[in-house]
């Protein structure tokens, strides 16, 4: 039998707690709720959820906040629920780590879209090829991409990734010295018509970076920023 999706739902706003569990609980999704940030941050480090729907502006702590202490012992995925207008914020949710964003005033639908795409990434990383005895494994000096198992390790280290950040290094390697430019990442990474600026990937790629290097700076040097183009994955021997 599947395991149950659980949903943590967070906004200060129970019409839209309410609205959105309404929704979900439809797909047979389990939702629990929190309507401030020391509540939602709590439920989620005690819990195991698919996804947590975040709202940017919270009692307490703000969803910001929230964000980046979760992603100090997690990698759960996070939609970040934000007004419109709120740029700077949104810039800022993809450095705290947030997977998606979705503006508010929102159709429940598109939500509904959003968790079901993100399910299904993490579901499609998580799983190849299951079906099959070979290993799907990317080995590189530094640096090793376990995709059976969803998991990278860094010079023998694991390295914690978030479903978003897993992505874009697995599509990456997969084509070793390869240029791509953000929009065709954007594309292939984000899967679906993605209303949001090329700062985006920036932000992926800065963190992307941050978590290799702390446990190998040669694997960190394999993500190659080509200037006025896009990125690139080059092999480092040494």
């Amino acid at each position: 039998m599947d395991k149950q999706v659980k949903i943590l739902v967070v906004d200060d706003e129970e019409r839209i707690r309410r609205l959105l569990k309404m929704y979900l609980e439809r797909e047979n999704y389990v939702i629990d709720e929190a309507d401030n940030g020391d509540d939602a941050l709590t439920k989620a480090l005690e819990n195991d959820y698919d996804v947590i729907l975040l709202d940017l502006m919270l009692p307490g702590r703000d969803g910001i906040e929230v964000c980046k202490e979760i992603r100090e012992k997690k990698a759960t995925p996070i939609i970040m629920l934000t007004a419109k207008g709120e740029e700077s914020n949104r810039v800022q949710g993809f450095e705290a780590g947030t997977d998606d964003y979705i503006v508010k005033p929102f159709s429940p639908r598109e939500v509904v879209l959003r968790v079901k795409a993100l399910l299904r990434r993490a579901a499609n990383t998580a799983y190849v090829l299951t079906d099959t005895t070979a290993k799907d494994v990317l080995v590189f000096p530094h640096l090793t991409i376990d995709n059976d198992a969803h998991r990278v390790t860094a010079d023998g280290k694991e390295v914690n990734l978030t479903p978003k950040e897993y992505e874009l290094l697995l599509f990456l390697a997969k084509s070793p010295d390869k240029v791509f430019d953000r929009e065709q990442l954007l594309k292939e990474v984000w899967h679906y018509e993605f209303f949001g600026d090329l700062r985006t990937v920036d932000t992926h790629i800065k963190r992307l970076r941050e978590k290799l290097n702390k446990v190998s700076p040669t694997a960190a040097k394999m993500i190659v920023t080509v200037w006025g183009v896009g990125y690139k994955f080059e092999v480092v021997n040494d």
